[in-house]
């Protein structure tokens, strides 16, 4: 969603429960709440009120076992519209398990341009949906930090309500999805939120079923490089590929705050996505960093259509402030550009990558 404005409530407390922790910084507490209220305003919601709240989690007092987050957010807006959302990533004593998942709600409004990777920007449609969704990985550990295990997805879209005299797009109907697969993930990163070192990989594969039956895989990879101490290099190559004919809520999109920031969540989508993303991040002053990215992106519909020409560039910088500084929690503001008019804004916890 585009904010055109946001305002955080809640600055000056961060500041003065993040200089708390500090002095208490030998303190190993189970359970740390972080929240951030907003208000802001789009062209699609009007004004909006809510706020996220992120858990940090370190229920195990011991070497082995990484902090765990969780995060809920809830958001209305003026138009009635409503959103909520739970997240987490849990790993189990020692590591033995990692668990990872959402549940989603919402009645909000979205805009849609068609499928490919060279929609025009005349093609924008607003819609309505009401969303729930369910997603859950339980992985095991197998040892030297490789994980492996089932994956379980549901997605529905009903109440689905086009701002036109009639459809101009065929595809553009409420459905749902269930998917069954399998993933295998290598983890060496030593936070989850904000890494400075280590590598991620992820491979999952599932098989959808919904109107007509298809098959994902993607394939996540990350690198992170720390130098000098106070430098991050992080890169990400990631891929989505999407056989058969999903939904049009299904398939590979670029956009959003974790997706090729720059671009409207969902602006371009068709059946495989690839996208190279890097960005170095870097002290300023007191608690607050920098952090500039960029990086270069392709939907596409087959081996054939994949074409430098039409493939999506996007940069941007950003601000970190330290809101926790025994688990390194940074909240993150970002802005970035893409081609044409495209840009965006992001407040959030944790890195996008």
């Amino acid at each position: 969603m585009h904010k055109l404005l946001c305002i955080l409530l809640c600055c000056g407390l961060l500041t003065i429960k993040a200089t708390a922790q500090d002095s208490t910084a030998t303190e190993q507490k189970a359970v740390k709440i972080l929240p951030v209220p907003a208000l802001g305003y789009s062209q699609e919601t009007r004004f909006y009120v809510g706020g996220v709240v992120l858990f940090t989690l370190r229920p195990y007092q011991d070497t082995l076992t990484r902090t765990s987050n969780a995060k809920a957010e809830v958001n209305y807006t003026w138009n009635k519209q409503f959103i909520a959302e739970v997240e987490w990533n849990y790993f189990f004593k020692r590591e033995a398990w990692y668990s990872q998942g959402k549940i989603r709600f919402s009645r909000f409004p979205d805009l849609y341009y068609g499928v490919g990777g060279e929609t025009p920007a005349s093609n924008e449609l607003r819609y309505n949906t009401t969303r729930q969704e369910l997603s859950i990985s339980m992985l095991r550990n197998l040892g030297q930090r490789w994980f492996a295990g089932p994956d379980l997805r549901y997605v529905r879209y009903s109440n689905l309500d086009v701002e036109a005299p009639e459809p101009v797009f065929p595809e553009l109907l409420p459905d749902r999805v269930i998917a069954t697969g399998l993933t295998v993930q290598r983890d060496t990163r030593n936070s989850l939120l904000t890494p400075t070192s280590g590598l991620f990989f992820r491979a999952s594969l599932a098989r959808t079923f919904a109107s007509s039956n298809y098959t994902e895989l993607t394939l996540d990879l990350r690198r992170y490089l720390r130098f000098k101490d106070k430098y991050t290099l992080a890169l990400r190559f990631y891929n989505d590929f999407n056989f058969g004919d999903p939904p049009f809520f299904e398939y590979a999109y670029l956009g959003g705050d974790r997706f090729v920031r720059g671009y409207y969540f969902g602006r371009y989508r068709d059946n495989h996505l690839s996208t190279l993303q890097a960005e170095l991040r870097m002290p300023l002053v007191w608690r607050f960093r920098l952090a500039v990215f960029g990086g270069m992106s392709n939907n596409y519909h087959d081996g054939s259509s994949l074409a430098w020409q039409f493939t999506k560039p996007n940069v941007g910088a950003g601000l970190r402030f330290l809101v926790d500084k025994t688990e390194n929690t940074y909240l993150r503001l970002d802005y970035a550009v893409g081609d044409g008019d495209n840009s965006t804004f992001t407040v959030a916890f944790g890195e996008a990558f």
